[in-house]
C-alpha cells in the first residue's frame, strides 16, 4: 500500500513538472517578446500546476523549486518597465485579475517584491496588503509554501534600522508586525496539517510534516535579523507574540520546534533578560512536548554564554537566573505528571550543569539542584530503569569532574541522599567514581566529619548492602573496589595527631562492618596509617607523648591491638602475625617494652594456634627472627623469653633442612654487632653446631631415601655463617672450625653419588675466604694456607 503511494508520488510529481516545463517554454518566448500579456497569462498557468492535492510535501518542495526558478525570471520582467510598458502600479492591479487564487497571490507577492523596491508606496502599505491577501489560500500545503515565497522576496525589503525602505511612515515595528503576522498564518496551516488515523499512517504524516517546519522557522530568522529589533522591543512585542502562537497553537511539534528556534535565533543577552517570560511558557506546553531538550538546549546557551563573557556573570545574579531556572524546572515536572523520571533527573543535570559553570562559588546553589532531584526520587524504590540510572551517576559526577576535589562534594548535605537511590551495582560503581577523583587529583581527607561522610557515600565497598553476598561478586572486580578502598584510607592525612586519631577511628568503625573477605584488604592501610601517627608523635619532643596528652602512642597501640585481633578472627593469621610484628617494631622505636613484648606474644600465639601450614611456618618464624634481631628494648629477661621460644619453633619445623635454615639464622638473634651487650658467642656456636647436626641428619634421611647423599647445600650454607661470625670477632669460632666444615664438605662432594649441585656455591665460597687472606687484616692473619691444599 505504501509502495504504491511512493510510486504515485513519483509520477504526479514527473506530471507536475511537465506541465511547469511546458508553460515555461512559452513564457521564456513571451519574455524574450517583451510581452506582457502572454507573459502573464503563461506564468498563471505554470503556477496553476502548484494547486495539486496530490503531492507529499517533500515532493511538492521540488515542485515549488521549480516553479521558483521561473518567477525569479518573471521578476527581473517586470522590474525593466521598459520592455512591457506598464506602470508598477497598474501590473500590481493587473495581476490581481488573475482567474485562480493560487497563481493570482504567488504574482502578487511579485510585483508587490518590486513595487517595494519602486518605493512608489510606502513599504509597510505594500506589506499589509500581501500578507492579508494571502490568507486567500488556506489549503495547508499550498498556503505554507505561498507564506513561504512572501517572506522570501520580501525579506531584503524590509523597513529596518539601515535599511534604504526605512523612513517617512515606515518603522521597524511595521517589519516586526509584517514577520510576525506571516508567521502566525503559517504556523496555523502547519498545525491544521495535523493527522488522525491508525499509528503507521500518522506516524508517516507527521515525519512528512516535520519536514515543512523549517518553512515556518524561517520567519524567526527574519525577525532574529532585523537590526531595530532592541531588547525593548524584544522584551515588549516580539518575544510575547510568538509564545502567545506557540503556547495557542497545542500542538506538540509545533512548540517543540518553535521553542527550540527561539533559543538557537535570538541573541543570549536577551534570554537572559527575558528568562521569566520565555521559561513562564514551558509550564503551558503540552504534556507531551520533550521539554526538558528545550530547557536543556536554553541552559546550555546561556552557560556558554556566561563561560565567552566572564563580566556578564552579574547580570546573572541580578536577573536570578538560578533561582528562575530552577522554578521553572520544577513547574514543568509538576505540570507534567507522566513525565518519565528519567526526564526529571536530566533536567537537574542541565541545571546543575548551568549552576557549576556560571555559579560555581554556590554551593547551596549545587546542594539546592540535589535536593530537588531528592524530592522527585522520594517515595520511590532503589532505580530500576537503566537510563535514570545513568542519569543519577551523571548528576553526581558533574561537581567531582567541575571541583576536582572530592572534598567540596563532601560538604553537599544532599549528595548521599542521592546516591540512596541507586541500585546497589550503581552505588559501587559511583563509590569507586570517587575514589578514583581522590586518587586522580591527590586529595586529601583530613577532618573526622568528612571521613564519615565519604565513607558513607561508598559504603557499597565497604560493606555488603542489602543482603548481598560478597560470594556473588565477581573476584577480580572485588580485589579492584578493595584495593581502591585500601588506597583511600592512605589519603586521609591531619597534622593535628587528636584529629588524626579521630579519622583512624572512623575508619575502624566503618571498615569492622566489612566481612571476613573485605577486611584482610582494609585493615592493613588503616594499622600503617596508625603506625605513621605513632612515629610522628615518637618523633616530637617527650612532652607530646606525656600522660597528659589524649593522643599517645600507647592509646594507639592499644587500638591497633584490638583491630588486628579481629583480623586474626577472620582467619587470617599469617597477615595478622606480620601486622603485630610491624607494631612491636614500631613499639621498640618509642621505647615501649611491655608493648612491644605483648605485640610479639600475639604473635607467637598465633603462630601456635593458627598456621599450620608448613610454607607457612617457616615464612612466619623468619619473620619473627628477624624482627626480634631488630629490637634493642628487651631487658635481659625478656629478651632471654622471645629468642627461647623463636630457637625453640625453629627446630621443630617439619621439614629438616626448614629446620637447620631456621637455626641457624637464630644465630643472629645472639651477636648483634650495633647494639652493646647481644654479643654471646657460646649461643651462637650453639645454633650453628645445632644447625649443621640437623643438616647431617637431613643428609643421612636423604641417604636413606634416595640410595644417595643428598646436595651439599645446606653445609655450604652453614660454612658461610662460620665465616661470618669468625670475621665478626666471635671468639667461639675457630679456623679449625671453618677448616673442619670445609673438609666435611670436600668428602660429601668426592661421593661419586653425590649431585654436584652445591659445587659452584661451594667454590665460591672458597675464593671469598681466599680473597680475605690475601688482603691481610683479621681473616690474612688467622687463616690457614693449609685450608685451601684440598
Amino acid at each position: 500500500m505504501i509502495s504504491d503511494g511512493i510510486d504515485d508520488d513519483e509520477k504526479w510529481l514527473a506530471e507536475g513538472i511537465a506541465g511547469i516545463q511546458h508553460h515555461a517554454f512559452y513564457l521564456h518566448r513571451a519574455l524574450d517578446a517583451n510581452n506582457l500579456r502572454e507573459a502573464l497569462k503563461f506564468s498563471a498557468l505554470m503556477l496553476s500546476e502548484l494547486r495539486t492535492s496530490k503531492l507529499s510535501p517533500q515532493k511538492y518542495y521540488e515542485l515549488y523549486m521549480r516553479a521558483f526558478d521561473e518567477l525569479r525570471m518573471l521578476e527581473m520582467f517586470f522590474k525593466d518597465e521598459s520592455r512591457h510598458g506598464v506602470s508598477i502600479v497598474d501590473l500590481y492591479e493587473l495581476v490581481q485579475h488573475a482567474g485562480n487564487i493560487l497563481p493570482r497571490m504567488y504574482l502578487l507577492c511579485t510585483v508587490g517584491s518590486v513595487y517595494i523596491k519602486s518605493k512608489e508606496a510606502p513599504a509597510k502599505d505594500v506589506l499589509k496588503d500581501l500578507v492579508e491577501m494571502c490568507r486567500g489560500v488556506q489549503h495547508p500545503i499550498r498556503g505554507l509554501f505561498l507564506r513561504s515565497y512572501l517572506c522570501q522576496v520580501s525579506r531584503d525589503k524590509l523597513p529596518d534600522i539601515g535599511s534604504e525602505y526605512e523612513g517617512g511612515d515606515d518603522t521597524v515595528m511595521d517589519a516586526v508586525d509584517f514577520v510576525l503576522q506571516n508567521f502566525t498564518e503559517m504556523n496555523k496551516l502547519w498545525v491544521r496539517m495535523q493527522q488522525q488515523g491508525p499509528g503507521a499512517i500518522k506516524e508517516k504524516m507527521e515525519k512528512e510534516r516535520s519536514e515543512l517546519r523549517d518553512l515556518v522557522g524561517k520567519n524567526l530568522h527574519v525577525l532574529g535579523q532585523i537590526e531595530g529589533v532592541d531588547l525593548e522591543m524584544y522584551k515588549n512585542t516580539v518575544l510575547p507574540g510568538i509564545l502567545e502562537q506557540v503556547v495557542n497553537c497545542k500542538d506538540d511539534i509545533a512548540q517543540f520546534y518553535l521553542m527550540e528556534c527561539i533559543i538557537q535565533v535570538f541573541p543570549d543577552d536577551y534570554h537572559l533578560q527575558t528568562l521569566e517570560t520565555l521559561l513562564g511558557a514551558c509550564p503551558q506546553l503540552q504534556p507531551t512536548v520533550d521539554t526538558k531538550t528545550v530547557l536543556s538546549q536554553l541552559m546550555e546557551r546561556l552557560s556558554n554564554y556566561a563561560a565567552a563573557n566572564v563580566e556578564v556573570l552579574p547580570e546573572f545574579l541580578q536577573v536570578e537566573a538560578f533561582t528562575k531556572l530552577s522554578t521553572a524546572i520544577g513547574r514543568v515536572i509538576e505540570a507534567q505528571v507522566d513525565m518519565p523520571i528519567v526526564g526529571a533527573i536530566s533536567l537537574y543535570v542541565s541545571l546543575l550543569t548551568f549552576t557549576l559553570r556560571v555559579h560555581p562559588d554556590h554551593l547551596d546553589y549545587v546542594d539546592h539542584v540535589l535536593g530537588a532531584c531528592v524530592k522527585k526520587l522520594s517515595g520511590k524504590p532503589k532505580l530500576e530503569d537503566k537510563r535514570a540510572t545513568k542519569q543519577v551517576v551523571a548528576l553526581l559526577s558533574v561537581p567531582l569532574e567541575k571541583y576536582n576535589d572530592t572534598v567540596t562534594a563532601l560538604t553537599l548535605s544532599n549528595y548521599p541522599r542521592v546516591m540512596d537511590y541507586l541500585d546497589d551495582g550503581t552505588n559501587k560503581v559511583m563509590a569507586m567514581v570517587i575514589i578514583q577523583s581522590i586518587m586522580k587529583n591527590n586529595t586529601f581527607i583530613t577532618t573526622a566529619d568528612k571521613v564519615e561522610v565519604l565513607f558513607a557515600l561508598i559504603k557499597g565497598l565497604i560493606k555488603d548492602l542489602d543482603g548481598t553476598s560478597v560470594d556473588e561478586l565477581d573476584e577480580e572486580d572485588f580485589k579492584e573496589e578493595q584495593n581502591s578502598v585500601a588506597r583511600l584510607i592512605h589519603m586521609l592525612y591531619n597534622d593535628d595527631p587528636e584529629e588524626m586519631l579521630k579519622m583512624i577511628c572512623t575508619v575502624k568503625k566503618h571498615i569492622m562492618s566489612g566481612g571476613p573477605r573485605r577486611l584482610p584488604f582494609t585493615i592493613p592501610p588503616l594499622v600503617f596509617s596508625a603506625l605513621r601517627l605513632i612515629r610522628r608523635l615518637q618523633g616530637q619532643d617527650g612532652e607530646v607523648v606525656g600522660e597528659e596528652v589524649p593522643t599517645t602512642p600507647k592509646i594507639i597501640f592499644q587500638l591497633l591491638d584490638q583491630t588486628i585481633q579481629a583480623l586474626s578472627c577472620v582467619p587470617s593469621p599469617e597477615l595478622a602475625l606480620r601486622l603485630y610484628l610491624q607494631c612491636a617494631e614500631a613499639a621498640n622505636d618509642c621505647d615501649l617494652e611491655p608493648v612491644a613484648y605483648e605485640f610479639f606474644t600475639q604473635a607467637f600465639v598465633l603462630y601456635e594456634e593458627e598456621i599450620a601450614d608448613s610454607k607457612a611456618q617457616v615464612t612466619a618464624i623468619h619473620l619473627i627472627i628477624g624482627t626480634l634481631q631488630r629490637m634493642n628494648v628487651f631487658g635481659i629477661e625478656n629478651r632471654d623469653t622471645l629468642t627461647h621460644k623463636a630457637t625453640g619453633y625453629s627446630a621443630k619445623l617439619l621439614k629438616k633442612p626448614d629446620q637447620c635454615r631456621a637455626v641457624y639464622a637464630c644465630s643472629h638473634l645472639f651477636w648483634v654487632d650495633d647494639q652493646d651487650g647481644i654479643k654471646d658467642g657460646e649461643r651462637v656456636l650453639l645454633c650453628l653446631k645445632r644447625s649443621l647436626r640437623i643438616a647431617n641428619a637431613a643428609q643421612q634421611m636423604a641417604s636413606v631415601i634416595r640410595g644417595s647423599s643428598g646436595p651439599v647445600t645446606l653445609f655450604v650454607e652453614i660454612l658461610n655463617k662460620y665465616v661470618y661470625f669468625f670475621e665478626k670477632g666471635n671468639p667461639q669460632i675457630t679456623p679449625a672450625a671453618i677448616q673442619g666444615l670445609i673438609e666435611l664438605i670436600n668428602n660429601e662432594l668426592q661421593s661419586e653419588s653425590t649431585i654436584q649441585i652445591s659445587d659452584p656455591f661451594f667454590a665460591s665460597t672458597l675464593r671469598y675466604i681466599q680473597f680475605q687472606k690475601q688482603k691481610g687484616g683479621v681473616m690474612g692473619e688467622k687463616l690457614l694456607l693449609s685450608m685451601f691444599d684440598s
